[in-house]
């Protein structure tokens, strides 16, 4: 079980001079952790696990929010991520995938190589987190801890799910909210609105990076270590997410790979994402050390 750690009690107060050595050591830690490899590995899986993440999402947040409304949502995001054709492959993707009716059996197959598939790119990012905090094994068995596993990256799936709607929600209401205001203020007001748009954005993603800090390592986090790694980690994720969006709208990579183009940029996408992810976990790991009394604890079953 997992033993909570009271993260109130500080060596010493964190005092912004302390910055710059914290970041030397937090760059330091993630350069020797060989996170260009990691984040290779969590790419190519990422592309493994796509199409069963995908139909997922769709499907869960879609149940509630309205499916057409949802898949137009997440294309709308990865056009302005990932350009226009990586969001039109990931368009058919959704629209040509489970309207095959098929026997039972085979839909039972199906479902489970479509769970296994789509936990593959968290199960991943587990073990890279496990290794950055050094967290051991759950359960002595290999099999159960592999089920195990699974079973935590589908519950993140439903997280990012849940996440999602709530931002699509927060975002379509303000987006009436400033429709209506226009008739009667002056457009630059309007514009204020917006600004809370942006902040959504910002907290889904402080949220999402929260999660993987706390919920998918094998050790008990303290919430303070996590509430500000994730922090850092999602300023480096917009401000990266911003740059890369004109480094593929500008110099257009995925040209030079033909119709394996789109694939290719999802896979620079994420290998970022995981490049920011893993120097968060460290930075995380680094705040906890030098600021916490009571260090991660391993979770042992």
């Amino acid at each position: 079980m997992k033993e909570p750690i009271p993260d109130e009690t500080l060596k010493r107060h964190f005092k912004f001079k302390d910055l710059p050595s914290l970041l030397i050591t937090t760059a330091k830690s993630w350069f020797n952790s060989e996170p260009f490899e990691k984040s290779a590995v969590v790419a190519y899986y990422a592309i493994l696990s796509l199409p069963g993440l995908v139909i997922i999402i769709l499907n869960v947040v879609g149940a509630i929010w309205g499916r057409e409304i949802v898949q137009g949502e997440l294309l709308n995001e990865i056009t302005k991520a990932l350009g226009t054709e990586t969001a039109e492959t990931i368009r058919v993707m959704m629209v040509e995938r489970g309207d095959t009716p098929t026997s039972v059996f085979a839909t039972v197959i199906g479902v489970t190589v479509l769970l296994y598939g789509a936990t593959g790119v968290f199960f991943q990012v587990q073990n890279a987190l496990d290794k950055i905090w050094e967290a051991k094994p759950r359960f002595t068995n290999s099999i159960i801890e592999t089920i195990f596993t699974r079973f935590k990256s589908f519950g993140f799936i439903l997280i990012v799910g849940f996440l999602l709607l709530i931002s699509f929600v927060l975002t379509s209401a303000l987006s009436a909210f400033g429709n209506n205001l226009k008739r009667f203020i002056p457009e630059s007001l309007v514009e204020f609105v917006y600004i809370f748009d942006v902040v959504i954005s910002l907290s889904f993603i402080y949220f999402l990076f929260a999660a993987m800090f706390k919920i998918l390592p094998n050790a008990t986090i303290p919430w303070r270590a996590v509430r500000i790694g994730a922090a850092l980690t999602s300023l480096l994720f917009a401000g990266g997410k911003y740059l890369l969006a004109i480094y593929f709208s500008e110099l257009e990579p995925g040209s030079t790979y033909g119709t394996a183009g789109s694939l290719i940029l999802i896979m620079l996408w994420v290998s970022y994402s995981s490049l920011i992810l893993f120097f968060g976990a460290h930075f995380t790991k680094a705040y906890s050390e030098k600021y916490l009394r009571n260090q991660p604890k391993q979770v042992l079953q």
